[in-house]
């Protein structure tokens, strides 16, 4: 819908013009079509449409159309379906695959007249709907569907956005038949995220911990570590988890939204924040709710188990005085459909998990934010997934690479998505910004890594 004026006897009358939608042959309207022809035109293209499975009226209309189906109608723009949008059940793919514009794509199609190599809608709902990870039980050590077992890294395609890549593609192919189709130029946006995995590495632990970290680092000989929990103790040095301050610069410097993830549940063998007893903790959260959004931790004992999730989400709401909708998964820990129907029971309404630990890239092979589809049910949610690119972690600890190779890595993704008009979303911890031990020279990364954002 577009606002317009027009003038008339020296008055300004506004009026309303609506855009003539395009119209789409497709062989049957299901849940699975709908969807990805939302994601793809509607979302990412700006454009709008109605389906039809009438060729009579298909042939009769005079507007922008194309043709999702098997046999082309005469010279009207054509993408050549596979079966899989139009299927109920979950079985193993057969399919393959074809160069296409720097990217390799699934679902190669064959024959004269098609718009596109492939079918860019099964693809992209392939991704998308992450089906893949619905058909192996191959998991990790903490029950994480892997990087190294996706479509897309066996390809070398994980660090391309290539459903936006993708629906450029078809958009330009589209405007090439319709040069006044209006299609909509995508903004890049970047999205900063917090977790809060413990906020301070010393402090306000207790005396049991406190006690307890001392007598382990005496066993183990550290007394670099003896030497900075005393100081820390004692106020004589600051907790080297404690960089809330460097970020509030930052958020101000750049002008950043960011979003911050606690970790509240109980403390455990992978769990191992402060209590939100402790009256430090709260006032550090309502600090951080009062500079930017919160969501909630799930903390890695509560994976799958609803009631302790429950518990974990309500006592941080008590603690904001406001309800949350927003979560990532602690550890990454995510199992599909399982935990994103627990999260909807939940009425969490945006989940931030849909990444990768131990690989950098698009684990849903897109830069932007799109609803779930569960598979299992065979139908879209209301649920938001917000897929990160890159974690701090992912580059030190899984990739084992160095400060300047990491920024250049980022720089690379960002550019990436720069290119698509996406949404690039980082995941850092406070942990990371704090620069300490094996985080030296990560703050100034981080640094350079806006700078290069917004520059």
């Amino acid at each position: 819908m577009i606002f317009f004026c027009t003038i008339v006897d020296g008055i300004e009358i506004p009026f309303i013009f609506v855009p003539m939608k395009m119209l789409i042959l497709v062989p049957k309207v299901t849940g699975r079509v709908m969807y990805v022809f939302d994601l793809m035109l509607r979302q990412l293209l700006g454009l709008e449409f109605d389906l039809t499975t009438s060729e009579e009226q298909f042939v009769a209309f005079e507007g922008y159309k194309m043709h999702y189906g098997t046999q082309r109608i005469d010279d009207e723009p054509f993408v050549k379906a596979d079966e899989l949008l139009f299927e109920r059940h979950i079985h193993e793919q057969s399919f393959r695959t074809v160069g296409f514009e720097g990217t390799v794509a699934p679902y190669a199609v064959f024959g004269n007249g098609n718009l596109m190599p492939f079918d860019v809608f099964a693809a992209s709902f392939f991704l998308v709907s992450r089906y893949e990870e619905y058909l192996s039980q191959v998991r990790d050590q903490y029950g994480r569907f892997r990087a190294e077992s996706t479509w897309m890294f066996e390809n070398d395609m994980l660090q391309k956005p290539l459903v936006n890549i993708w629906a450029l593609a078809l958009g330009k192919r589209l405007q090439a038949v319709f040069p006044d189709l209006p299609i909509k130029k995508p903004k890049f946006t970047f999205v900063p995220t917090y977790d809060i995995d413990a906020a301070w590495s010393y402090k306000h632990k207790g005396v049991y911990r406190t006690v307890g970290g001392f007598l382990k680092d005496l066993a183990s000989g550290d007394r670099d570590r003896i030497r900075e929990r005393h100081q820390v103790l004692r106020g004589k040095r600051k907790d080297p988890f404690d960089s809330f301050d460097f970020q509030f610069e930052l958020q101000k410097a750049f002008k950043l939204k960011p979003i911050y993830f606690i970790l509240c549940g109980n403390y455990d063998t992978n769990d191992k924040n402060i209590s939100l007893r402790k009256e430090a903790f709260r006032n550090l959260i309502k600090h951080l709710g009062d500079y930017a959004d919160v969501g909630i931790h799930p903390s890695f004992s509560s994976y799958l188990d609803i009631d302790k999730m429950r518990t974990e989400i309500s006592n941080l709401s008590e603690v904001l005085h406001r309800p949350l909708t927003k979560s990532r998964q602690h550890f990454l820990r995510m199992n599909l459909p399982r935990s994103y129907q627990k999260l909807i029971e939940l009425d969490i309404s945006d989940d931030y998990t849909m990444g990768f630990a131990s690989q950098a890239g698009f684990r849903a092979g897109i830069a932007d934010t799109f609803r779930f589809y569960d598979l299992e049910n065979d139908m879209v949610t209301n649920l938001r997934v917000h897929p990160f690119a890159l974690m701090d972690g992912t580059m030190r600890d899984y990739l084992n690479l160095d400060v300047e190779t990491s920024l250049a890595l980022a720089k690379q993704l960002v550019d990436e998505v720069k290119a698509v008009g996406g949404t690039f979303l980082y995941l850092t911890h406070n942990e990371t910004l704090g620069g300490e031990k094996r985080w030296v020279g990560w703050p100034e990364m981080y640094r350079q890594l806006l700078t290069y954002i917004y520059t």
